[in-house]
């Protein structure tokens, strides 16, 4: 039996293509679940490596928490909504921002709760949609996708709102979880 190297390439080349397309995206979501899921997402703790000083280290302390924070998880609601939009098929591009939007919202609300529900809630919709595409190939539309990107700019007064909503949000949280015992010393004085 001879070898058709041109039938192997053709049969090999889709499989070695899915298995890099899928390799790739689930690094990438399992850095963003990881990411996005924690309470803390940056640990600067500038106030022990460089020695700030208690009012500076207050200083960047609100720039951490209110700026940088709500910033970085605004970027992972552009990802999330683009992922959204890469798959949606009957989806206005307002819906896939609010939809997008409360996923992150509840995903930042988890993390202070517990981090562990937090990670799970930021890896559900992102390997949903994979196991869509794998299943219904045909369900991608880049025409689709194109027009909701295309409609990105007529709702720039949205993101906006929530990107004020985020920040608040972000700022309650961390006032809440100040004033209420942390689980894990909670748990250490039950042992």
């Amino acid at each position: 039996m001879k070898i058709d190297w041109n039938e192997v390439y053709g049969v090999l080349k889709p499989l070695v293509l899915f298995v890099i397309g899928m390799v790739l995206y689930g690094v990438f979501i399992f850095k963003f679940y990881r990411f996005l899921g924690r309470k803390d997402i940056f640990k600067l703790n500038l106030r022990e490596k460089y020695g700030v000083q208690k009012f500076f280290g207050g200083i960047w302390y609100a720039i951490e928490h209110l700026l940088l924070f709500p910033v970085a998880v605004f970027l992972w609601f552009a990802v999330v909504s683009v992922l959204l939009m890469i798959l949606a098929k009957n989806q206005t591009t307002s819906g896939i921002l609010l939809i997008s939007m409360a996923l992150v919202a509840t995903i930042r609300i988890t993390a202070y709760y517990h981090e562990d529900l937090s990670k799970d809630l930021a890896k559900m919709l992102p390997f949903a949609l994979l196991g869509v595409f794998l299943i219904d190939i045909s369900f991608f539309s880049w025409s689709t996708s194109w027009e909701l990107v295309k409609g990105i700019p007529g709702q720039w007064m949205t993101i906006m709102y929530y990107l004020v909503f985020i920040i608040a949000l972000e700022l309650v949280l961390r006032i809440v979880s100040f004033f209420i015992p942390k689980r894990k010393e909670e748990e250490k004085k039950k042992k």
